[in-house]
């Protein structure tokens, strides 16, 4: 009997035939979700100019350093400031400002007073302001030019993905245009003469492909593009048709479901079987035992993977995931792992290592099973319910409650 291969030897056959995609100049505002292969470097500094945190008054400080609500100072209203003007205004001593929060802040003046700390507010305050509380000290309110950044300094890393929170920072960093790898190109294929379409009845014999859509939405959230989603019969020529579509096409990576194993009926071993291309083997995992994993002559990526929805899901998080990101040249590959308590009791499979679809509370760290089936790769309803996989090593004979387990959050 042929030895099964360890999971991080099958995703490490992977990584290596992985190779980084071209890089591409886009506009900032078309480059979410894709990975810097450069850095993005500030074009100017944040703040791009002194400006105010509040709404209230620009002074000097040296002016209300006594005011108190017993003594409040009176100073001369000689500028409004909304944000989006230009100008800065000149303060003599006893003079003031009336600005609001952003404005860029008068080079005259070294502090804000909020207009909480004023007598009448901003309501009627355009000739003069009555300063009850002095601020606690020079600057005070002041937004400083380049405190946040400077320009010329890294905003996002070459490796990082360019999210919302870093597209943000980057546009208010003044850059418009960033560099970027391409987007894999992915084709999905579901084997199986059982299969049907979305919406269509299902019969006696025939069940709905839920692999496609569930690829469909995984390829997407790693950053990837679909250009071909496909369902083929049971058969050898089927695969290699479908194949010879997604090359043409020009794909990158071809994901095929279900026909890896050794039943009478698997199309993906019938197409690549004894050709060279892919190979076929047994992983210590559950769900996922049977893989297949190689390189066309086109330099196209194929992944085989189990039928079974629960094995389809996690077989992607382990190997077809990874190697998407790392096409793209991210930085951090895997998902992020944590650990947890188990909070009910379960046998993981003799031998092999497990991953549970499992729901967790964050806030008690504790897990449990997504589904009260077991972890049967065929239970797809219980991927509803999961929030992450518990990873149980091959050795551990029982999971039970009050255990630490490893998590991957999804």
């Amino acid at each position: 009997m042929t030895a099964l291969r360890s999971v991080e030897d099958q995703l490490s056959r992977v990584l290596d035939a992985v190779h980084v995609l071209e890089a591409e100049t886009r506009a900032v505002s078309d480059a979410a979700g894709r990975t810097l292969a450069d850095p993005a470097r500030a074009a100017h500094d944040i703040p791009l100019f002194d400006n105010s945190a509040m709404d209230g008054f620009a002074v000097r400080a040296a002016d209300v350093a006594a005011a108190s609500e017993a003594n409040p100072v009176t100073l001369r209203v000689v500028a409004d400031l909304p944000a989006g003007v230009a100008i800065d205004p000149s303060l003599a001593p006893g003079h003031a400002a009336r600005i609001m929060t952003g404005s860029p802040a008068p080079t005259d003046a070294d502090a804000i007073v909020p207009f909480e700390d004023t007598a009448g507010g901003l309501a009627d305050s355009l000739g003069e302001v009555r300063v009850l509380r002095a601020p606690t000290k020079p600057g005070a309110f002041i937004r400083r030019r380049g405190a946040d950044l400077s320009a010329g300094d890294d905003v996002v890393l070459a490796g990082e993905r360019l999210g919302a929170f870093q597209l943000a920072a980057a546009v208010a960093a003044g850059i418009s245009e960033v560099t970027v790898t391409r987007a894999p190109r992915v084709a999905v294929v579901s084997t199986g003469s059982e299969l049907l379409a979305p919406g269509e009845s299902a019969t006696r014999g025939r069940i709905p492909d839920s692999n496609g859509p569930l690829l469909e939405q995984l390829v997407g959230d790693a950053d990837a593009e679909v250009v071909l989603v496909a369902r083929v019969q049971d058969q050898a020529d089927a695969v290699r048709a479908v194949t010879a579509e997604a090359v043409a096409l020009g794909v990158d990576v071809i994901v095929f479901t279900g026909g890896v194993s050794a039943g009478a009926y698997e199309p993906v071993r019938g197409a690549f079987d004894g050709q060279g291309e892919v190979e076929f083997v047994g992983v210590s995992m559950q769900p996922g035992k049977p893989q297949a994993f190689g390189v066309l002559d086109s330099g196209a990526l194929v992944f085989g993977l189990p039928g079974n929805p629960v094995s389809v899901a996690v077989s992607f998080e382990v190997f077809v995931r990874p190697a998407l990101l790392a096409m793209q040249g991210r930085t951090e590959i895997h998902r992020p792992r944590a650990t947890f308590t188990a909070d009910a009791s379960w046998t993981p499979p003799p031998g092999r290592r497990q991953y549970l679809p499992a729901v967790v509370d964050l806030a008690a760290r504790t897990v449990r099973p997504a589904t009260a089936g077991g972890s049967g790769s065929h239970l797809a309803g219980g991927l509803a319910r999961a929030q992450a996989f518990a990873i149980v090593p091959a050795e551990v004979e029982a999971v039970a409650v009050g255990d630490t387990i490893d998590v991957m959050l999804v």
